[in-house]
Formats: C-alpha cells, sequence, structure tokens
C-alpha cells in the first residue's frame, strides 16, 4: 500500500513537470532553452515577461517577444519580426559561446539569431527595465553585457532605452512601426535620430521625412513644444518625466526616465507615423494616452516636411506660408521653391549686416547647420556669425540653466514654424544684406547720367570718358562674374565657409613653417583659429592633378557623413581664386609616417595596430552600409589615414569617392586610386564595388601587420610584392616571419595569424570570393568565424624570368602595376 501510494506521487510529478506550462525562470543557458509551450522567462520584480506569442488569437504565425506582465498584454520588443514560426515547434536556445537562436524544433530551421558572442559561461536574462540581456554568468547584466535587446528596438522606447547613434560602433537605434496591428513585421514608419549636421530627431517613410521633431536645445526638441512645459504627470506631482540627450564623438542618443520607477511609460511609433506616450492607468486597468507627435491638429505645419520650401515660413495655426523678412516670393511664384533675398550678396557678405529676429518658432532644419559650443552669450554668437562668409542665421543652441552656444545656418533656411503664445518656442536670428549695395547701384547709375551731360559738351571728352568707362565696367563685370562664380560654388556646396583672410591668419599666411606634408590636392598647413581652435588647412594646388570635381566631391560627401573613424570637415574658402579644405587637426599625422619608419613603427605595438585596425575597418562598414549616403571611397591607403591624440584612425580624403546605390558593382572610364591599393577588376577593366575598398582594406591590414610597403621587391628571386610574398610564406606555414619587430609574438601569435588570413581573405582576385565588411568584423570579433580558406591573392606580381611551368598563371591570375597614380585614364 506504501510503495502504491510513493509511485502515485511520483507520477504526479512527472506528469506536472513534462505536461504543463511552466515558467522557465529568469535565465536562459545553453543547457536551458525555451520551448513554444507555454514557457517563459520573468524578470526579478515581475515586471515583464519574454516567451512566444501570437499577435492575432488563432494566429499560426508565432514570435519571441517581451510584454508587460499586465492584465492587457502589451509587446514591447519583437525578436523575428521578419520571419514567424509556423506552429508551435519553435525553439529558444542559446550556443556554448552565447549566441541565441530561434530555431524551429523539427528542421532546425534558423528563424532568427543575435550577433556572434565569444563567452565562457553565458547566460541571458530578463531585466527588470524591460532588456533582454546576454552576459557571463554571475556579471553585472546593467554593466557587462555582450548584447542586449535595448540595442534593437521594434516599435516602443521604454524608460532607461536609448533612440539614436553609438559612432563608435556604428550602432543605429531606430523605432521602426508595425505593418498592422495584428502583424510585427517592419513597417511604413522609422524614427530615429539624424546625425547629419547638428542631430536631430526624425520620423521617415522609406527615404522621405515624414515629419522633424527639430534639434536638441537644452531641454527638448525644438519641434515638440511640449517638452519645455511642465513634465508633471500626475496632478499631485507624484509622477514626473526626465528628458536626456547626449551629442559628442561617441553618440548622439535620446531617452527619458521616470522618478518614480513603479509606474508603467512607454513610447510608442505606431502604423499612422505618430510617436505616443502612454502611462499605465492601474485603476482603470488601461493605458492613458499622454500626447503624440506630431499633432497637426496643434500645428497644421507639421503635416508636411518644408511646405513652405527655401526661407520660408509656416503657421501660426493654419498652413499658411509667408516669406522671411527681406525675401520675396521666387520668380516661378510657387512656395515649392520657397523664397528668394530682395537684395543680392556680396561674395563675402559684409560685417555691417543686421540681424531680424523672428520670435517663438520650431528651428529650421540642421541637417546643414553647425554648433559652436565656445560661445557663451548671443552677442558673441552674432559676432561669430558675421565673421562667417555664408553664415545666413544663428539661435540659442542650448537654453537650459545658463546655457551657451549657438547654432549656426550656412545655407537656406527650411522647415521654419512659427508658434503661437500657447506653445514655448525659440528665437531665431535671420542675417540682413547691408542695404547701402542698393546705394552703391544707384550712384553708379548717377554718374553715367553725368557722363552722358558731359557727352554733349565736348565729343572729344566723351570719348575719353567712355573709353576709361568701358575698361572700368568691363574689368568690374569680370571680377563680378568671378565672385558670382564662387558665390554660387560656396552656396552649392551647403558648408560653412571661412574668410580668406581667417584662413591666412590662422596658417601664419600659409607659412612653410606651419606646412604638414603635400598630397595629390595640394600643400596641408596647420593652424589655429582666434578661438583657439586647431585645424589643418588643405589647399588646391593651381598644379595639382585633382581639380574642382575632386574638390566639390569630397566636401559634398564628408559634409554629410558622421563618424568617429572618418575625419571630420569643418569647412571650406571659395574665394579669390582658392579652393580650400579645412578640417579637425590630426596630431599625430597619417598612419604611413608610423608604419614605414622604422623609429616610429616601434611605438605601435600589438593592441594599437588592432585597434587601428577596427576602427578603419568600422568606418568602411559605415561608408558601405550604416550612412545614409553608402559610398565606396576608392582610395583607401595608409596615407589616407589620420591619427588623432589618442591615436584613433580616421579615414580622410573622400575626392575620389563615389555614392552607390542598389546596383551591386559598376562601371567607369575613368580609373582613379593609388596602384598597389587598386583591385585587379578595377585596375585593369574599371570595374567598381564595395570590394574594391575590402580589397585595399586588406592590403592596409597586412601593411599595419608587416609595417611593409605592397609596393615592392621582397625576395630575391621570384621578385614578389608584399602580397606574393605573404601568400608564399602562409602556404609554407613561414608567414610569421614578416610580422613587425615592434609586435610580441608570444603574446599575441594566435591573434596575429587570423588577422593576417582576415586579410588574405580581403585581397583574393576574385570579388565575390572577397567578404564584406559587416564579415570582416565578425571576423575580427571572432575566432570560429574564419572557416574558410583564402585563395591566390590578387596582384601576385612574379618579376623574374618566366618558366613554362608558371606562364599560365602570369597570363590569367597575375598583372604588374605599381605605379602610384591618383587619376590614371581608363583602359
Amino acid at each position: 500500500m506504501k510503495s502504491a501510494i510513493i509511485a502515485c506521487f511520483l507520477y504526479f510529478l512527472l506528469s506536472t513537470a513534462f505536461t504543463s506550462p511552466s515558467n522557465a525562470g529568469d535565465a536562459l543557458t545553453p543547457r536551458r532553452p525555451i520551448s513554444d509551450d507555454g514557457s517563459t522567462l520573468t524578470s526579478d520584480g515581475g515586471r515583464f515577461q519574454l516567451g512566444f506569442f501570437s499577435p492575432v488569437a488563432g494566429s499560426p504565425n508565432r514570435y519571441i517577444g517581451i510584454w508587460y506582465n499586465i492584465s492587457v498584454r502589451t509587446v514591447v520588443w519583437v525578436a523575428n519580426r521578419r520571419s514567424p514560426v509556423t506552429g508551435r515547434s519553435g525553439r529558444l536556445s542559446m550556443s556554448e559561446n552565447g549566441t541565441l537562436l530561434l530555431t524551429d524544433g523539427r528542421s532546425s530551421t534558423i528563424y532568427w539569431s543575435s550577433s556572434s558572442l565569444a563567452l565562457q559561461e553565458p547566460e541571458a536574462r530578463v531585466l527588470e527595465n524591460g532588456n533582454f540581456v546576454v552576459m557571463e554568468n554571475g556579471s553585472n547584466p546593467s554593466s557587462s553585457a555582450a548584447w542586449k535587446s535595448f540595442d534593437h528596438p521594434t516599435d516602443t522606447l521604454l524608460p532607461g532605452m536609448k533612440l539614436g547613434w553609438n559612432l563608435s560602433t556604428g550602432l543605429n537605434r531606430n523605432l521602426t512601426s508595425w505593418a498592422t496591428s495584428g502583424d510585427p513585421s517592419p513597417g511604413d514608419y522609422v524614427a530615429g535620430i539624424d546625425v547629419a549636421g547638428v542631430p536631430q530627431l526624425l520620423v521617415w517613410s522609406g527615404t522621405r521625412q515624414i515629419w522633424r521633431g527639430g534639434s536638441w536645445n537644452g531641454i527638448g526638441f525644438s519641434g515638440i513644444p511640449v517638452m519645455r512645459q511642465d513634465n508633471t504627470l500626475t496632478q499631485n506631482n507624484a509622477l514626473t518625466l526626465h528628458y536626456e540627450f547626449a551629442s559628442n564623438a561617441d553618440e548622439a542618443v535620446y531617452w527619458f526616465y521616470l522618478e518614480n520607477s513603479t509606474s508603467l511609460l512607454r513610447l510608442v511609433l505606431n502604423g499612422s507615423g505618430l510617436l505616443e506616450r502612454f502611462l499605465w492607468y492601474d485603476f482603470g486597468k488601461r493605458w492613458m494616452p499622454l500626447g503624440a507627435a506630431p499633432d497637426t491638429s496643434r500645428n497644421p505645419c507639421d503635416e508636411r516636411v518644408s511646405s513652405c520650401g527655401a526661407n520660408g515660413v509656416c503657421g501660426p495655426r493654419a498652413s499658411t506660408c509667408t516669406c522671411l523678412q527681406g525675401f520675396r516670393l521666387n520668380s516661378r511664384r510657387t512656395w515649392g521653391d520657397g523664397c528668394e533675398r530682395e537684395l543680392p550678396t556680396a561674395g563675402c557678405r559684409s560685417r555691417n549686416d543686421t540681424f531680424v529676429t523672428v520670435n517663438n518658432t520650431k528651428l529650421p532644419d540642421t541637417s546643414k547647420a553647425t554648433v559652436n559650443r565656445s560661445t557663451a552669450s548671443l552677442d558673441m554668437c552674432r559676432d561669430w556669425c558675421l565673421r562667417n562668409c555664408s553664415c545666413t542665421a544663428y539661435a540659442a543652441s542650448n537654453l537650459s540653466g545658463n546655457g551657451s552656444g549657438c547654432l549656426i545656418w550656412t545655407s537656406d533656411l527650411y522647415d521654419l514654424t512659427l508658434y503661437d503664445n500657447e506653445d514655448p518656442g525659440q528665437d531665431l536670428y535671420v542675417r540682413q544684406v547691408e542695404s547701402r549695395a542698393l546705394n552703391k547701384g544707384l550712384s553708379a547709375n548717377s554718374l553715367l547720367r553725368r557722363a552722358s551731360v558731359l557727352i554733349i559738351v565736348s565729343v572729344v571728352l566723351v570719348a575719353f570718358l567712355l573709353s576709361l568707362l568701358s575698361c572700368w565696367i568691363w574689368r568690374r563685370k569680370k571680377r563680378s562674374l568671378y565672385c558670382d562664380e564662387e558665390e554660387t560654388e560656396g552656396k552649392d556646396l551647403d558648408l560653412p565657409l571661412f574668410d580668406l583672410n581667417t584662413i591666412a591668419e590662422a596658417t601664419n599666411n600659409f607659412s612653410e613653417n606651419n606646412k604638414l606634408g603635400q598630397g595629390g590636392f595640394g600643400p596641408v598647413y596647420k593652424g589655429r583659429l582666434v578661438e583657439g581652435q586647431e585645424i589643418a588647412v588643405k589647399r588646391l594646388s593651381k598644379t595639382s592633378s585633382q581639380g574642382v570635381d575632386e574638390f566639390k566631391n569630397e566636401v559634398m560627401l564628408i559634409a554629410k557623413l558622421q563618424h568617429r573613424n572618418l575625419v571630420r570637415l569643418l569647412g571650406c574658402c571659395i574665394q579669390g581664386g582658392e579652393r580650400i579644405l579645412v578640417y579637425e587637426y590630426m596630431p599625430n599625422g597619417s598612419l604611413d609616417a608610423f608604419l614605414f619608419d622604422g623609429a616610429k613603427s616601434t611605438l605601435l605595438d600589438w593592441k594599437m595596430r588592432q585597434d587601428i585596425i577596427l576602427g578603419i575597418a568600422r568606418g568602411l562598414l559605415y561608408l558601405h552600409q550604416d550612412s545614409r549616403l553608402r559610398i565606396i571611397h576608392r582610395d583607401l591607403k595608409a596615407s589616407n589615414v589620420l591619427l588623432d591624440k589618442e591615436m584613433t584612425p580616421k579615414i580622410s580624403d573622400f575626392g575620389m569617392a563615389r555614392i552607390f546605390g542598389e546596383d551591386i558593382e559598376g562601371n567607369t572610364r575613368r580609373v582613379v586610386g593609388t596602384y598597389g591599393y587598386m583591385s585587379p577588376e578595377y585596375a585593369m577593366h574599371g570595374i567598381f564595388s564595395v570590394k574594391l575598398d575590402v580589397f585595399s582594406f586588406g592590403v592596409l591590414l597586412l601593411e599595419i601587420i608587416t609595417g611593409r610597403k605592397n609596393r615592392g621587391v621582397y625576395h630575391s628571386t621570384l621578385y614578389l610584392n608584399l602580397l606574393g610574398h605573404i601568400w608564399s610564406l602562409w602556404k609554407e606555414g613561414k608567414v610569421m616571419e614578416l610580422v613587425n619587430e615592434s609586435i610580441d609574438h608570444s603574446l599575441s601569435a594566435a591573434e596575429i595569424l587570423r588577422c593576417i588570413k582576415i586579410g588574405l581573405l580581403c585581397v583574393q582576385e576574385r570579388p565575390r570570393d572577397r567578404p564584406t565588411m559587416y564579415s570582416v568584423l565578425k571576423m575580427l570579433d571572432n575566432d570560429n568565424a574564419l572557416e574558410i580558406e583564402p585563395s591566390q591573392p590578387g596582384f601576385v606580381d612574379f618579376r623574374g624570368p618566366l618558366h613554362q611551368t608558371n606562364l599560365s598563371i602570369r597570363k590569367q591570375d597575375l598583372s604588374r602595376n605599381y605605379v602610384s597614380v591618383t587619376m590614371p585614364q581608363g583602359r
């Protein structure tokens, strides 16, 4: 009898364990997966759960998501929003190195996975703030997470969750709406921080801007005036909402948090493109809306971005357009083309120009604006603007406390809105052209009339005066046309313009003592502006092989890019026949000065070389994949990588760069770049793609490891270049012989070999065999990613006597282009 009771009790326990839905606790490990049987992970305080769900009852589509553990299930994050699992065979597991995998238990099909990690004892937890993190067992999840769902948001922003860019890694955290209320796949709308110019909040549909929330002013976004009002959410002031924004070299991000952490709050991008904020009303068991942006009922101008065109003003309270003071409707009389100045501008505006104050505004689009944080008052902003030839307007950049700094616009003003007295806006100061320019024109007409009187008095005197006048008019018109061309070119570049006198003063009149070096573009000088900022000045030489097209190309491309591994362009100067680029100053110069100098190369240990390789790779990935403009650099080499005071690498010289769209590759008859870094298909046939930059990166990576230039002779009998010599030693297993002497092989042999292998994969002959920069970064971070063996590199040049055995190889696979040329002609 007793044994029968024990048997029944054990049967009950076992049947309960294997047939009932269960809570899997709060941790996922390689030995504890989650199946779609009702199992969930729950945060320590019980606020959030993670598990499988269907957004529509009865739907076979199953997703892994995180939701508020309240009476109304509210999903805040979805992992596999593009790839639902059909039926209840899904399984969320973790590999031994910490990689998350969502699979179909029946077929082992992978529906979703996290980035590859390299952890020793990994575990994943749902935290009380809604973040799902992967970390080492026992570590602090808030500071040492190797992967976290907060870095990959869907349509919801939670308190403490960041929206925007990590500029160090190129990670962009956007909100993307659901397709429909029952379909979590990506919808039509994306909300995020645009880092072009001065960062601002935007909502896009595809590539079209739907709404602009404006730049951060220290209190809130300029396009959301309610953020500047009382931020208490309840009448008894028991719940206070705080907004935060950080913009620096490492990140441009927005987040919010509550003082009362027990309340539930979320910001959602809905299927109509609205950003809605909700607070959980526990008494009524429902989500209470706290407002939405854009609010077109409050501000009709938010229905469309830039509805009034350049220098037009929209509002208030009605979507009507007017022109700024000093401007008139364009000659076509259409608001789409905006407004133009009533008086023409001089080549460089007068310091006697005035400013008109436009009160209570949503500040104009800042994608082409700059911020000057060194100015302590608006008077200093005004003076700074007057000294800048292209400055069109300025405003305070920080309204909090004793805020300082100013926003500077150097082009036409777009999407400017007036608020009424109910909404607090900002004051904008718009530059007005000095009216005496018109008086000078009237004075010239008066002189012409007097000359006509003199003609009547004396034919001889008239002839003499007319000849002088004709000469004067000819010279003035020639100068005017030249200035107009310079001004038009300056406007087209949409970048801050520096006065030539300012540049000359900063560089001690282009003194030889300030000269940093000479490139294909022209000489480069070190300078210091009056406010103390150090700059690098690149001056287009009249004998340069690079011309005006390359100058414009570099300005227009790099002005729209922002990444910590790309050199920052501060402005340019087009005046008096000069074309000058002004960059941030890089104290440590270019990478080649360290790599190929016997004394300096000893300063680069393996850790520094590793960091340089990673930085260049991240910069290229940003160009190829993450920037708003997808760009092929086409001239990546050691001399075009600059090093700041912390030895952070920054890719420079975008004169040869090309924008590419959806096309995988293109063709050109004008091959540009530097031999030794060009891929074979580009140098021989003009075929270019992102794999051209990958090839150049591979060459540069091998140069960084060996400290030797690719263009050279490294073998006494076969006369191989660096790529050929490394390939020969790789096949023999002796490649470590080429590693630079400053690197301690005993401490880093495995990492060095891994990097050499990655370099060889990048310089393979066929473009399709080379990895993308995304794959390169994964391989640099993870040993397990190196499963493919490299094939023979391109440009393995045998210059010794040819034997019959290697003749076929030479004809099919090899070339001899070693001349360093910036702009060779296509073949």
